[in-house]
């Protein structure tokens, strides 16, 4: 066994060891088990928002993106900073509502707010929807991570189960308790390796970054600059929009939300996290490094850039550390999203299809899901082939059909009613699935749209089509079926 393998086989016990001791203390209800008790305060809520947003992604989706699209990639500098910029009003009007209702999961939000039990059945299936790719883009990272550090030892079909095995292990004992603990560890590793890398490769390789700049320029003009067509400034702007509103939106988010001892630890948090964000850039500049170190990378092999070009320039038990920093990046978020799809299974599709489950045996239910949702997970990451931005991109799109129907919530007369809101979530969700299934392009399919928009986010289109679609419902049910159009609480 390698001195590799031996270090990153240590970062998956001291990650599982921790996530199961935080049990400590706690009995493990409902809400102990999906919301913390809601007694985080600013410094674990800040671990806990990191924890669920600095995946893989930023280990290996960035510096790919990077590799393949140069400029394309600044936009994950730009949407998590507008994300918490919403977050800081919008995260204490979630909190101030559902420490009223006592609420334990994003699909209550809107049951309590539309009055539909439909609703937040809808809002659950696209929320798990939306959540299954994320943890498969999880999975497909971690498999990417342990097979590289190991040097082949381990394959990616062995390391995808092992992770599945233990992150469902600690989120059933532990809940988002054990995803806080171990985001503890994980922001500590990541954040030193990040910033090394950052720093040595540009100026192991090419001796400092304005050098390496201009040695990429030399052999890839025009790489940092984003193109008149495909990755171009209207998808640049349009998938900015679209990652902060669906930030905001996911269920863990929300779940995050309700965690907080207070509204007070988000307005701090919106404050202090864009700084963390910086953590990114050292990303990006491993991944442009690993240009012309490793080039002819294609397709999903753009994902390995970062790791082939570790390998080819550290010892083996560096490869290992920086491979069990990785591990970590994939086993905190999975355990936090595992927690937040199992509460709605358990909790809003199963329990408002029998009145007669408490919350003793929601909770039962809850982590009987955990093993289940993991293990269609993998069965998807070992079937699939999109990189990790695609599956990230693919998450954000569906998820973000939500945005319109809860921001017309918070409205004192919302302009959304019960069947708008339901209408145009599926409009949402279907024009996204549509497109994706099909592959079909914007020119295909709005051929008159002039050449200049033709490049937008797909996602984009559909959330427009969302909020066309909840207005003329709402407007024709309130006008020709008033009887129907229920005031919204």
């Amino acid at each position: 066994m390698n001195s590799a393998l031996i270090i990153v086989a240590l970062g998956f016990v001291a990650a599982v060891v921790l996530g199961s001791f935080a049990k400590a203390g706690q009995k493990m209800n409902l809400e102990q088990w999906t919301v913390g008790g809601r007694g985080f305060g600013t410094i674990l809520m800040f671990i806990l928002m990191a924890g669920e947003l600095y995946t893989t992604f930023t280990f290996l989706g960035a510096s790919g993106l990077t590799y393949s699209k140069g400029a394309a990639a600044y936009y994950v500098l730009c949407y998590l900073p507008l994300m918490y910029a919403l977050s800081y009003w919008l995260f204490p009007a979630i909190w101030a509502y559902a420490n009223e209702k006592r609420l334990v999961s994003q699909p209550d939000f809107f049951v309590a707010k539309y009055g539909s039990k439909l609703l937040g059945i809808l809002v659950a299936l696209v929320g798990i929807a939306a959540l299954v790719p994320y943890l498969v883009l999880q999975f497909k990272g971690l498999a990417i991570i342990v097979n590289t550090t190991s040097y082949g030892a381990i394959s990616r079909e062995w390391a995808v189960w092992i992770g599945a095995v233990a992150i469902t292990v600690y989120v059933m004992i532990s809940g988002v308790r054990g995803s806080a603990w171990t985001a503890v560890l994980k922001d500590v590793a990541i954040l030193v390796i990040v910033v090394f890398l950052g720093i040595y490769l540009p100026l192991h390789y090419y001796g400092g970054l304005g050098n390496m700049f201009s040695a990429i320029e030399v052999a890839k003009p025009g790489f940092f600059e984003l193109p008149k067509a495909g990755s171009n400034a209207v998808w640049f702007g349009s998938t900015v929009l679209l990652s902060a509103l669906g930030g905001c939106m996911w269920p863990h988010a929300f779940g995050s939300a309700y965690a907080a001892r207070d509204p007070e630890a988000f307005r701090r948090n919106a404050i202090t996290l864009p700084l963390y964000q910086l953590m990114i850039l050292f990303v990006l500049m491993a991944g442009f490094a690993a240009v012309l170190q490793v080039p002819g990378l294609t397709g999903s092999d753009v994902d390995l850039a970062l790791f082939k070009v570790v390998t080819a320039t550290f010892d083996p038990w560096f490869v290992g550390a920086i491979g069990a920093a990785g591990v970590l990046t994939a086993l905190v978020p999975s355990s936090i999203f595992l927690v937040s799809s199992a509460t709605l299974l358990a909790n809003n599709i199963y329990r408002p299809l029998r009145s007669d489950v408490g919350d003793a045996a929601t909770a039962r239910i809850a982590k009987s899901c955990v093993p289940l949702i993991a293990l269609v997970c993998v069965f998807f990451t070992l079937d699939g082939s999109d990189t990790i931005v695609a599956l990230l991109l693919m998450g954000y799109n569906l998820v973000t059909q939500l945005f319109p129907s809860f921001i017309g919530s918070l409205f004192a007369k919302n302009p959304i009613n019960r069947y708008g809101a339901i209408a145009g979530i599926l409009a949402g969700i279907g024009a996204v699935a549509i497109i994706s299934l099909e592959k079909f392009t914007l020119v295909q399919l709005l051929p008159w749209l002039p050449a200049s928009l033709q490049d937008i986010n797909i996602g984009f289109v559909a959330l427009l089509l969302n909020v066309a679609t909840a207005l003329l419902v709402s407007f024709v049910v309130n006008v020709f079926a008033p009887h129907c159009a229920v005031r919204n609480a």
